[in-house]
């Protein structure tokens, strides 16, 4: 009946899927650096930029930022600071927009 750890995830018993690395958050975070963004806040609110760089506490810097609401785009801005509480998720873009859509 032991529990040899090799059956809990991230239990460093390999297992990687399809034979690489196992990324962790904090490692995909720092590969998107200096790439295309879109946060994604609490409040619905989306901004799409090049993120600058990045805390602990998800408090983001970002350049050519752009706001989105309700999918139509409302401002532009240089640069902007968004604060960690606010943030609901962070994805990478390819920043392409549909033509005709």
């Amino acid at each position: 009946m032991s529990t040899g750890g090799a059956d809990k995830p991230g239990s460093g018993g390999g297992g990687g899927g399809a034979g690489g690395a196992v990324k962790t958050p904090s490692d995909f975070l720092k590969s998107i650096r200096g790439r295309p963004v879109v946060v994604k806040l609490n409040s619905g609110v989306d901004y799409r930029g090049i993120l600058a760089c990045l805390d602990g506490y998800m408090n983001i810097a970002m350049e050519q930022t752009e706001e989105y609401v309700n999918g139509q785009l409302k401002n532009k801005y240089g640069d902007a600071f968004i604060r960690g509480n606010n943030v609901l998720y962070i994805s990478t873009s390819k920043r392409t927009v549909t033509d005709g859509a």
